[in-house]
């Protein structure tokens, strides 16, 4: 019974390493300052992808609102709307708007002068770039809802939607499809490296074939492969992001997982008869997160890249759902034109997320390597 004792108080010890590193990891990590500043930079993007249309200066769903009049106006322009009610007012909650954008309840049109007459409003339409050249009109100050200035600090594109907003909400599409697809990976990547390097033989064997077979594949062709198969769409590609990715998590695992099982607390637990699933849970998975968790921000990475690559295709997220992939196919034409930044800033959000868990993925690493500690 002592003896029994004693292997218990040896197993929590060891196990509890795996979970107790964390304030060690901090102290090293957060004087790693390009590090944490790619983590703010994550945090930003985060928030703005988790607020979405709430804080987008377009809240209409997709960000999708058109006003050809103010086609590719340069960064920092403004426009004045006059806001005339169409009758579709309808209520609707934050939650909702917070997901799906929330219609526009007035008619938002884009004039270049406007002046009150009476009980009346007129104003002269926009139908290009020089003024004195649109329709006169005139409305019922009882049908005006307003009259703003909306400011577009990114401009806008071919179609005259605001590209800022565009930017903000792309951003929820390349998070989700790097969180999704890293949990995919993580999930079947663990379970298969886990299974092989604990039981050996012949399970060992047979995942590696499998492993191997995967691995010889080139990755974007096997997206595209899989993207057919499943049809194109939002979470098509999640899914076929995720079953390419899991072979690094898998090789990873496998061999971390080999070296640990040979530890003395592994042998006590196994003579304690702990089950297989407990002992892979508890004791073997919390010793090996930390390689786990660089190669998952490296896998954050290329997923971001894989989605930015199947809809700069045409098979990734499909219109009128904003991507930066798709935002710069769509304007990679104006590069040679005098609209440059409709392809600069989305390929520029996608360089700086990416690097920014390249540089996370570095500090990790640093900070879980003892030999570059002084």
């Amino acid at each position: 019974m002592r003896l029994r004792k004693k292997q218990q108080q040896f197993i929590d010890k060891a196990s509890s390493e795996g979970l107790g590193f964390g304030a060690m990891f901090w102290s090293r990590f957060k004087h790693n300052i390009m590090a944490m500043i790619s983590l703010c930079v994550i945090v930003v993007f985060t928030v703005i992808a988790i607020l979405g249309y709430l804080i987008t200066p377009d809240h209409t769903p997709h960000c999708n609102q058109q006003y050809l009049e103010l086609a590719s106006l340069k960064p920092f322009s403004k426009a004045t709307f006059v806001y005339l009610d169409n009758g579709n007012s309808l209520p609707q909650g934050p939650l909702r708007t917070l997901v799906k954008g929330k219609p526009l309840d007035a008619e938002a049109i884009p004039v270049f002068s406007y002046e009150t007459l009476g009980d009346s409003l007129r104003y002269e339409t926009m139908t290009g770039s020089v003024p004195n050249d649109g329709e006169i009109l005139s409305v019922p100050l009882s049908k005006v809802k307003k009259i703003a200035t909306r400011h577009f600090f990114l401009g806008t594109d071919t179609y005259g939607r605001d590209v800022l907003s565009q930017i903000m909400i792309g951003s929820r599409v390349s998070l989700s499809v790097g969180f999704i697809a890293v949990a995919i990976a993580l999930l079947i990547g663990i379970l298969l490296g886990s299974l092989a390097a604990y039981y050996g033989k012949w399970v060992d064997n047979l995942i590696m074939w499998i492993i191997n077979v995967v691995w010889s594949i080139p990755t974007v062709l096997l997206v595209i492969a899989i993207t057919f198969a499943l049809g194109k769409g939002f979470w098509q590609v999640f899914i076929a992001v995720g079953l390419t990715m899991w072979v690094d998590v898998a090789r990873v695992v496998r061999g971390q997982v080999l070296s640990v099982k040979e530890k003395e607390y592994i042998e006590a637990a196994k003579a304690l008869g702990y089950s297989t699933p407990r002992i892979i849970l508890r004791h073997i998975l919390p010793n090996i997160i930390g390689p786990v968790i660089v190669i998952t921000a490296s896998n954050f990475a290329s997923a971001i890249l894989l989605e930015a690559g199947l809809s700069f295709l045409g098979i990734g997220v499909q219109p009128p759902m904003p991507s930066w992939g798709s935002m710069v196919k769509e304007n990679y034409a104006q590069i040679l034109l005098d609209n440059a930044h409709l392809a600069f800033i989305p390929g520029l959000a996608i360089m700086i997320i990416v690097l920014a868990f390249m540089i996370i993925g570095n500090g990790i690493r640093d900070a879980l390597d003892i030999r570059n500690q002084k």
